[in-house]
């Protein structure tokens, strides 16, 4: 194309969408050779200083782009050369901005590789090209969000990776690169931690320890230059909890997630780091990290209990951390209630459980008295059962007569039985049935969870005591919780009102047990207790145990551990 009005002066317009100089340069390169032929071809009168920008348009504020509106506005060319409309604007600010101008003739004709643009031309089509533009944006943010979501998700962080650390997106496909160890230098960061603590070494002798003796250099990049460690670096180590496997991100947002990555430190090391730099480091999320607090209440005010821990620091350099379980006042800013330390708790709820520790031929004798009141009662369900399902048949006939009788051909005007009636009728049977299909459900899910319910239980009497001793945290929590549904701690002493279930069995157990410590040989127990003691476990611990659990309806907690315990 010739141009039509050689009084046109042109701006030439270049812009790649990334800061980076090492990026995206042949972009820029390849639209000046492209602009070039199209303005020698067209015949454009071009202003030689041609307006090259690396910055994304998806917001207004570009300098340069701004610099060559304003020269336009003062009539220093009034016509644009670039590559696609898009280079111009991505957003609604800057796109308003160029069609105003095209629409008030200041700007009177932009070209591109493969169309022009004139104030007198249909401006729907430019709305859809910049519109298809400012789109291309919002989805490349979403599509950004959505991956950067579920890379955290993932456990992986989503941004350079620390010292010690190595970022794999040379060796993994897109979207895919994960967080390494570098080989280089994880030993010596890790060595780094270890010297701070010992508390012997400030940050300062570390870093020039580093600097001078192992010659430490920081990993090279396209952007940053290895580099001796500074202060700043080391402080930065030192507050990160990204070496024991958390990171929050974005920065300050609150949001922490655990990392897949491979740790470097511990979490008690990290703390202890931060107790000799004598601050709290950085922000961290507020974990669990105490096992009996959000189930226990005070016994004075009714306020929940809570947890906190107390460091001592002593002259010959020991550190020793304490944990007490206090009320939280928030109901009675007076209460009296003292704090309890965690040896104290954990030695009466270990002293409550012993209390209510059942004996090995005990828990047999008990799950087989069950096991014969389980095959009396599963007798009596099937009768039931099939008494349902045959109801259930019945109904099932009715609805399909009623339908039949309905849309008969003698029924054509209501004779036999009206609209209403029918749905009165129908409404009616598909309740029973709904009812009865629910009831056949329920009995067939109690048969098939009974022997299993009862032996958890059972379980849980015996071995209580073991899995709270050789457990960690949340397995004394799960324990402590299924033993009642009221815990207070009153006067600095635990009480608990046990379960239901529980409270059957233990009322009984002295008399039981007693009985059973006369019986000498095992085989002979199992077949005369089973009689003889059978008031002892009575309807009621039945009843108890097809109620199930508050917190749990699977039952008591059975932990797994790693050694046998009999």
């Amino acid at each position: 194309m010739i141009n039509d009005n050689p009084k046109i002066k042109y701006f030439v317009y270049c812009r790649k969408s990334t800061e980076d100089d090492d990026r995206q340069v042949l972009s820029i390169e390849s639209q000046l050779e492209t602009l070039k032929e199209i303005a020698e071809r067209s015949g454009l009168k071009v202003i030689k200083q041609p307006f090259i920008e690396s910055k994304s348009a998806k917001a207004p504020g570009r300098e340069i782009f701004n610099d060559m509106i304003a020269r336009i506005q003062k009539g220093e060319a009034q016509g644009i050369l670039c590559w696609k409309l898009d280079r111009l604007a991505r957003n609604p600010v800057d796109e308003g901005t160029i069609k105003w101008l095209l629409q008030k003739e200041v700007l009177r004709h932009i070209k591109t590789s493969d169309k022009d643009y004139y104030p007198d031309d249909n401006v729907l089509i430019t709305s859809v090209e910049f519109g298809v533009a400012n789109q291309y944006v919002l989805d490349l943010s979403k599509n950004v969000k959505r991956g950067l979501k579920t890379k955290l998700k993932m456990g992986w962080y989503p941004s350079r990776a620390p010292l010690g650390y190595l970022n794999t997106k040379q060796d993994e496909e897109k979207g895919r690169n994960y967080i390494v160890k570098d080989e280089e230098r994880f030993g010596s960061v890790r060595r780094m931690w270890d010297l701070m603590l010992t508390g012997n070494y400030t940050p300062p002798k570390i870093v020039r320890i580093a600097r001078e003796e192992w010659k430490f250099k920081t990993r090279k990049t396209k952007r940053f230059i290895g580099k001796s460690l500074c202060r700043s670096s080391i402080y930065r180590i030192f507050t990160n909890p990204f070496y024991y496997g958390m990171f929050e991100y974005p920065a300050g947002s609150g949001n922490w997630y655990q990392g897949k990555h491979e740790p470097m430190i511990t979490e008690k090391e990290y703390d202890i780091v931060q107790k000799l730099l004598g601050r709290n480091g950085r922000p961290r999320p507020q974990k669990h990290r105490f096992a009996f607090t959000g189930i226990m209440k005070c016994g004075n005010c009714g306020a929940m209990i809570t947890a906190e821990e107390k460091v001592k620091h002593q002259k010959n350099g020991n550190i020793h951390h304490y944990i007490y379980y206090r009320c939280t006042k928030q109901k009675d800013e007076n209460c009296q209630e003292k704090a309890v330390e965690l040896k104290e708790l954990s030695a009466q709820i270990d002293a409550e459980i012993n209390k209510l520790t059942i004996s090995e031929k005990f828990k047999e004798w008990a799950i087989r008295y069950l096991h014969e009141i389980r095959q009396t009662q599963a007798q009596t369900h099937e009768a039931v059962l099939k008494n349902s399902e045959r109801e259930h048949l019945r109904i099932t006939q009715q609805l399909d007569n009623l339908l039949l009788k309905y849309s008969s051909p003698e029924n054509m005007e209501g004779q036999l039985i009206s609209d209403q009636q029918y749905q009165d009728l129908r409404t009616r049977l598909l309740k029973q049935k709904a009812a009865l299909e629910g009831s056949i459900s329920t009995q067939n899910r109690e048969i098939e969870e009974w022997l299993e319910l009862s032996e958890r239980t059972f379980n849980f009497a015996r071995y209580a005591r073991t899995w709270f001793a050789r457990g960690d945290m949340e397995t004394k929590r799960a324990i402590f919780a299924c033993l009642g549904s009221h815990l207070v701690i009153q006067d600095q002493k635990v009480a608990i009102t046990l379960r239901p279930v529980f409270k059957t069995i233990f009322e009984k157990l002295p008399k039981v047990e007693s009985e059973i410590a006369q019986i000498r040989t095992y085989p002979q127990f199992v077949f005369s207790a089973s009689n003889k003691n059978k008031a002892a476990l009575d309807e009621r611990l039945v009843s108890n145990l097809r109620k199930g659990w508050d917190s749990n309806p699977r039952g008591p907690f059975e932990p797994r551990l790693s050694k046998p315990f009999r």
